[in-house]
């Protein structure tokens, strides 16, 4: 898809961070948008944000993306009053408990999994269908760079992120033939407010300073030409292309030292002495 203009383009979690970028840099491309997210002061900022707000060109609907019912509500509404989505962009998504495994309760791991991958899934299952019927479109999903290389204290994030890789990997090979182009994005650190999300009171905040660095309405530039170049895999943001090459090409021993030698000085170690004999 080379142009987005009058193209109806969908957004989950654009309330704020990579979601408002998103939709801010797409009303440049002269789209239609359908937003989404749990947030309604988030969503309703956003709005008031795009020089646009006329009922022909922006549509919002506050709720949460683990619902399965209200995403296709949210897709029927979009095709009753608008006529079949383009793209569809999966971004809703949390942090985590940014715990170890021994302390993350298993609730933790299904609240992460049903908002970072089931929302994805719902999303895609709702929104895909129109795709078809138009013969062209786009469905991108957000994972990250966590969802590339394992990240200790976030064993419910990087389930949640490779989760999504796989099943978008899987379905950009079942739709290798079609002019419907599937993509997965990995972003670096971004500069968004994702770890507001925690699950629990105590984020590491020191680390989300130093790595949480690259402003978002960069990547929501690159994603647009993601999608218009056609690649499957948008691999964008501070150390993104680091953690990609380190993935591909060093063993998953060196991988694991590099890792826990690269983050010891600003994790909080104390958490790990539980299980680690001599830390």
């Amino acid at each position: 898809m080379k142009s987005f203009k009058d193209k109806i383009v969908v957004i989950t979690g654009a309330g704020s961070g990579i979601g408002r970028a998103l939709a801010l840099e797409f009303e440049k491309h002269g789209a239609r948008l359908a937003l989404n997210d749990y947030n309604e002061d988030g969503l309703t900022e956003t709005c008031s944000l795009l020089q646009n707000d006329s009922e022909e060109t922006i549509y919002s609907q506050v709720f949460d993306v683990s619902d399965e019912q209200a995403m296709f509500d949210f897709a029927a509404t979009i095709k009753n009053r608008w006529g079949n989505a383009h793209v569809i962009i999966n971004n809703a998504g949390i942090s985590g408990f940014t715990e170890p495994l021994y302390t993350t309760p298993v609730s933790a791991y299904k609240k992460v999994m049903d908002i970072n991958f089931f929302g994805v899934l719902y999303g895609t299952k709702a929104f895909l269908p129109h795709l078809v019927e138009n013969n062209e479109g786009a469905v991108v999903n957000i994972s990250s760079v966590f969802g590339m290389i394992g990240y200790p204290g976030a064993t419910d994030y990087c389930a949640s992120k490779f989760a999504v890789r796989g099943f978008t990997e899987a379905l950009s090979v079942e739709f290798h033939q079609s002019p419907i182009s599937i993509h997965t994005v990995h972003p670096g650190g971004i500069k968004t407010n994702i770890t507001d999300s925690a699950l629990n009171d105590d984020p590491d905040r020191d680390f989300d300073d130093a790595f949480l660095t690259t402003p978002p309405e960069k990547l929501a530039k690159r994603i647009i030409r993601g999608i218009q170049k056609g690649e499957p895999r948008i691999i964008y943001g501070n150390q993104s292309r680091q953690i990609w090459l380190a993935s591909r090409f060093l063993p998953k021993r060196i991988q694991n030292r590099v890792l826990w030698n690269k983050l010891r000085g600003i994790m909080k170690l104390d958490k790990y002495k539980l299980f680690i004999k001599g830390l």
